[in-house]
């Protein structure tokens, strides 16, 4: 990958911070064009489109594919905050997104690494290569922040 990945990273982060004022799961995320140029950038909107397939991902995905014209996201980087879960790696399959770079990983639902392994699964039929732990501090900080608050912790 011949990108500048925290330059992209640290922008995904600003996606995320502004979901998190926004009340939503703070997650972020860019689709880079092969020539690293930015496609699409989301955050979550789950809560404010009263639509639980409204992730980053997923809204990143859709506007690069309007953009690019196309369904197929060939030669694409998607970077994102969070370990993508699997709806969201489903569809970076089926847009043939090639590389992926997340922050943190999800135990819980995480669909790269840490739950499921579809980005190297040998049954389906697109392998997108992953790099994880990209910025990985900064990405966990942003989330335990929100879900501390959201508890009614004080940090």
């Amino acid at each position: 990958m011949g990108f500048d990945l925290p330059f992209y990273m640290h922008q995904a982060i600003e996606e995320a911070k502004t979901g998190f004022d926004e009340g939503e799961v703070p997650i972020g995320a860019l689709l880079v064009s092969r020539e690293g140029a930015v496609l699409a950038r989301a955050h979550n909107r789950t809560v404010g489109l009263s639509d639980p397939t409204a992730h980053a991902e997923i809204l990143a995905i859709r506007e690069a594919c309007l953009v690019c014209r196309n369904y197929r996201l060939t030669g694409a980087l998607l970077v994102v905050t969070v370990e993508p879960c699997p709806m969201c790696m489903g569809a970076v399959i089926h847009a043939r997104v090639a590389s992926l770079v997340y922050g943190v990983a999800d135990p819980k639902w995480g669909a790269v690494d840490s739950l499921y392994e579809m980005a190297s699964d040998s049954r389906l039929n697109h392998r997108v290569d992953v790099q994880g732990g990209l910025m990985e501090t900064e990405c966990r900080a942003l989330m335990q922040a929100f879900f501390r608050l959201r508890r009614g912790k004080v940090a």
